[in-house]
Order: structure tokens, then sequence, then C-alpha cells
């Protein structure tokens, strides 16, 4: 075995997400999270469905090229023989963002209808850490048993909320702050919001 051999396999692998986006409302946080993910080197395989690509549009006036320029690799949601729908694939975990109660219902259902639902699915066989950020409001029953189902079997359910204690200034500082909160999950280090150090007295 050559020196660069022995060097390409004591190199560590970079971190590697599968970032998802669905037809809700919040897509600012998928650009953003994209985003931060390549400002720490973070390799990314990013999936849109239709729907997703709609609210790109609508929300934040983006093409799909233009969001697929953040990732490092895209997959077709409908290619569920892709490199991600296999357990062999190594990664270190998902997150949907933003979750549509549609996506949520499949995955908690282990459907695998798509590529979305598919890789979801490896993601909770192979034990790694799966972040479904939801966005409804309100929830009925069912959105409630479907996010305890995921639960159940290990995913995180990590609603988009807002928070007011650092005193936001700006919409983009409330949407860092939620992202920086998804990245801690992760254990990626970022300065996209001030940590909590107590009230004030």
């Amino acid at each position: 075995m050559t020196a660069s051999a022995d060097a390409a396999l004591a190199a560590p692998r970079r971190k590697r997400l599968i970032i998802a986006i669905t037809g809700a409302t919040g897509v600012v946080y998928a650009t953003r999270l994209l985003q931060a993910l390549r400002a720490q080197q973070v390799e990314t395989h990013l999936l849109i469905s239709e729907a997703g690509v709609l609210n790109l549009h609508q929300e934040l006036d983006m093409s799909r090229k233009d969001v697929e320029a953040l990732a490092d690799v895209v997959h077709n949601v409908r290619d569920v023989g892709a490199a991600i729908a296999s357990g062999s694939f190594q990664s270190d975990g998902m997150i949907v963002t933003p979750c549509s109660m549609k996506t949520l219902a499949a995955i908690a259902h282990g459907l695998s209808d798509n590529l979305i639902t598919r890789a979801a699915d490896v993601v909770l066989k192979e034990r790694r850490r799966l972040v479904l950020m939801v966005r409804e409001t309100p929830f009925n029953l069912a959105h409630l048993r479907n996010m305890t189902a995921v639960t159940e079997m290990g995913g995180i359910i990590f609603p988009p909320l807002p928070g007011f204690y650092h005193r936001p200034a700006s919409i983009a500082e409330m949407v860092d702050h939620t992202v920086g909160r998804v990245l801690d999950l992760f254990d990626i280090s970022h300065d996209m919001t001030p940590r909590w150090n107590g009230l004030k007295p």
C-alpha cells in the first residue's frame, strides 16, 4: 500500500448530512442551514420535493438551481436507487426542513414512497439522527400521533419556533437562532446565536 493510500485511509471523513426540503412553509430555514453547513465544511446531500420547489418561488423568489448550488450533492426525489437509499451509505444523519405533515406521516408509517422518506427510514433503521422541522399549526390528533411515532423510533421533532430571550432584532436573527440549535444537535460548531448565560440580575 502506498503512502498516499495510507493517508487516505487514515484521513477522517467529513461530516455528512442529508437535507430534505418539503412542501411546508419556512423554506428559509433550509437555505440558511445549507449556507451554515457549507461554512463549516459539512458535506450536504440535498433533496427537494416538487412542493418544496413551489415554496422556494413563493417565499424566497429562488429557483431550484439557486438552492441546489448550495449543496455538495443533489439527488432526485424519485430516484429510490440513489446511494442515500442504502444503510451502507455513511452519514451523520438527516434534517427535513421544513417538514410537511404529509412527509411526517409517511416517515411515521415507514412508507418509503420517495427518496426523502426512504432516506429518513434508512437513518432511523441505522440508529442515526433524524431531525424533522415540522411546520403546521394548529396540530390535529393525526399530526400529534405521527410525531409521537417518530419520536418513539428515535427521531427528533423540532418545530422551528423562535426564541425571544436573546432579543432578536430581525427575522434573520430568529432564523439563525433556530438553525444554530439544529446544528447543536449534530455537534457542529457555530456562532450563529448567543448562548444562554442565565437571567440578567
